[in-house]
């Protein structure tokens, strides 16, 4: 009997701690987790006992089976809702406190110890690189202000020996930054720029398994011939010389074995690096370290996907190249071969030549042309274009071409940023403030409160100084990035890669041919892409995909003209305004009229309560309590309820998330 009671007590406490979850996650109106629930429950039903007993005890019981008086009856009703209302405020602290997600699991929480303790170490010798080289006080935010010349220089070299010590993922940092004149100072961009990631090449004994993995298969069996020595090592990968069964020589790029993991590693490091520095800093702030972390670790894990530089040649080399003297492409890429690419290798045929830097002086005018006009097009025409131009990414081939390797980082420009830089440059070549203006201001979006009137006078200022004779196009790319930044005008990551690109073929074309006219071949090919235009076959086609665009809107616009006259002559031209016409907004009203309903009744009852707590008289219930108090207590508890109701859906709604 004893162990039939007690099942009985244990069955009856199950049901009371159910129940009791049931109706706080009812009276709440928002889903909770079972276990969050559950907790709650029972933490309401251990509490019951000491907060309420004194209360019962009080209560004066009939125990002779008679019902309870109406007294008796609000106690019961205060105290059930006392009850209730326990797991209710005990949900929405937890929920404002301990969000859900915010406490991992076992499984999760084994894996963050582990991934702290290794983030750790690294942190540790990041840190201990940052000190060697000074630069304590720029990552704790207090380093002092500089503005001579002298000390950025020696601050901007800091940063490169600290960055080129970090290792591959600093490396390609550092490289990023000094494409970016919009963000960076000059000084720092020249001391960035030297960052090099030539490195020992891994041996045979490591590389030799990646390739077997990735491939299937022995490598002798895949290629009739492969040189162990590689051609050239980076931090990423490595290229060897092979040759396939067929006879076609080809280049193997072969990741490094396992750099993937410590480029995550340190992407995770940069990303947290870039937060704290942007909300501790107001030079991180200014130049949105948490977007620019984010864009760079997004290109660099595109660069270790093998596949991904593959589809990149495919998509550069896709439409048609101008053709030179010879009738071949002035500018070449190498083709992947799609059997053979992986995640880790890719494999492409062969080009034929030597550095470009070792071409003789009186090609370099020829060739920096023709890669100027291959890259132009790229971006205006094409909308698929290499964004890394350096000379280690340029060959001059046996025929006298160029070839362009090394297809990573890759840029892409939908059909209206194209059009837009297209009027940009148009604009430039007439010395137009205002078309320029406008132009630049579809590139980049605009802000709301822009004094487009000062950015005309900016940018013709800009023009005058620069699109004379004799000018220096390095110091107009770093006047652009001014003007850009000194108005607030936020560059989107696919037109920074325009200017990256640019920035760094501007430093190629001096090397090829020192004192060549930039502007002026970019003149020369705007007004070759304009007589293109305006050729008979293009005008033609031009002409018919817009009326076969406009057709039927012409074939219908009769017909409605005539509708709508005919409705203003009989006076019944009317026009009809749906108000919330969309599902979404009728939802997102009547939610708001809901909780804007409950915090008034809830106010409303709370008030009442306390007013009737403060009144004197009334039957008594309980010694010390009268029915006017017994319903003000009641009406209290009503009032914490519908409040825990409104505030629940406030704590739920967590950044990014919608209801």
């Amino acid at each position: 009997m004893d162990v039939l009671a007690q099942l009985l007590i244990a069955l009856f406490a199950l049901l009371t701690i159910v129940l009791l979850a049931m109706a706080a996650q009812r009276l709440l109106g928002v889903r909770f987790g079972t276990v969050r629930t559950l907790v709650a429950a029972l933490a309401a039903f251990l509490l019951a006992q000491p907060v309420l007993g004194p209360l019962l005890t009080a209560l004066d019981i009939p125990a002779d089976g008679q019902l309870p008086d109406a007294g008796a009856l609000g106690v019961l009703l205060l105290a059930t809702m006392a009850m209730v209302l326990i797991p209710m405020v005990l949900l929405v602290l937890a929920e404002a406190l301990v969000p859900p997600g915010s406490l991992p699991g076992p499984v999760e929480l084994l894996r963050s110890l582990r991934g702290r303790v290794s983030r750790a170490r690294r942190y540790s010798q990041i840190t201990r690189i940052a000190i060697k080289h000074g630069l304590g006080p720029y990552l704790r935010g207090r380093g002092e202000r500089l503005e001579d010349r002298t000390g950025k220089v020696r601050l901007a070299r800091s940063l490169r020996e600290a960055l080129d010590e970090g290792g591959v993922t600093f490396v390609k940092l550092g490289q990023v930054l000094s494409t970016r004149r919009d963000l960076l100072p000059a000084e720092f961009v020249e001391e960035l720029g030297r960052l090099q990631d030539q490195v020992v090449p891994a041996p045979w004994a490591q590389v030799e398994p990646v390739l077997v993995a990735e491939l299937g298969a022995p490598v002798e069996e895949v290629f009739a011939a492969f040189d162990r020595t590689p051609l050239a090592a980076a931090s990423i990968g490595q290229v060897h010389a092979a040759r396939l069964p067929g006879g076609e020589d080809v280049v193997v790029k072969v990741r490094r074995p396992g750099i993937g993991a410590v480029v995550a590693q340190d992407l995770d490091i940069v990303r947290r690096l870039a937060a704290t520095l942007e909300s501790r800093t107001r030079w991180g702030r200014s130049l949105g370290l948490r977007d620019l972390a984010e864009g760079f670790a997004a290109a660099i894990r595109e660069e270790l996907d093998f596949r991904v530089e593959a589809a990149n040649m495919a998509a550069v080399s896709a439409p048609p190249q101008p053709g030179g003297a010879e009738g071949g492409p002035r500018v070449r890429y190498p083709a992947p071969m799609a059997a053979l690419c992986t995640e880790q290798v890719l494999v492409m045929r062969r080009l034929s030549g030597r550095p470009v830097t070792e071409a003789a002086p009186e090609d370099g005018p020829r060739l920096a042309r023709d890669l100027l006009d291959c890259l132009l097009r790229q971006i205006l025409v094409d909308g698929v274009f290499h964004a890394d131009p350096h000379p280690g990414n340029l060959m001059l081939l046996d025929d006298g071409a160029l070839g362009l390797l090394d297809f990573g980082s890759v840029g892409r420009l939908d059909a209206a940023v194209r059009s837009a830089l297209q009027r940009f440059l148009l604009a430039m070549d007439r010395q137009d403030p205002l078309g320029v203006t406008d132009a630049l201001l579809e590139v980049v979006p605009r802000p709301e409160d822009i004094d487009e009137a000062a950015l005309e006078r900016a940018l013709g200022q800009f023009m005058a100084r620069h699109l004379g004779p004799g000018m220096d196009s390095v110091q107009m790319f770093t006047d652009l990035f001014r003007i850009v930044a000194a108005y607030g005008l936020s560059v989107p990551p696919e037109v920074a890669a325009v200017f990256r690109a640019l920035a760094t073929l501007e430093g190629t074309l001096v090397r090829l041919s020192p004192g060549f006219d930039l502007i002026g071949e970019a003149r020369a090919f705007a007004g070759r892409h304009i007589a293109e235009r305006a050729e008979p076959a293009a005008v033609r086609e031009t002409l018919t995909q817009e009326l076969a665009a406009l057709l039927p809107m012409l074939r219908r616009l009769p017909r409605r003209v005539e509708r709508i006259a005919s409705a203003a002559e009989h006076g019944r031209l009317a026009f009809n305004v749906r108000l919330l016409a969309d599902e979404r907004d009728r939802r997102y009203v009547t939610g708001l009229l809901h909780q804007v309903l409950l915090t008034v009744l809830g106010a409303t009852a709370g008030v009442m309560g306390v007013m009737l707590l403060g009144t004197d008289g009334g039957p008594q219930i309980i010694p010390g309590a009268s029915l006017f108090h017994l319903i003000g207590y009641n009406l209290l508890m009503i009032s914490a309820i519908l409040t825990l109701r409104v505030l629940a859906p406030i704590f739920r709604r967590h950044p990014g998330t919608e209801e």
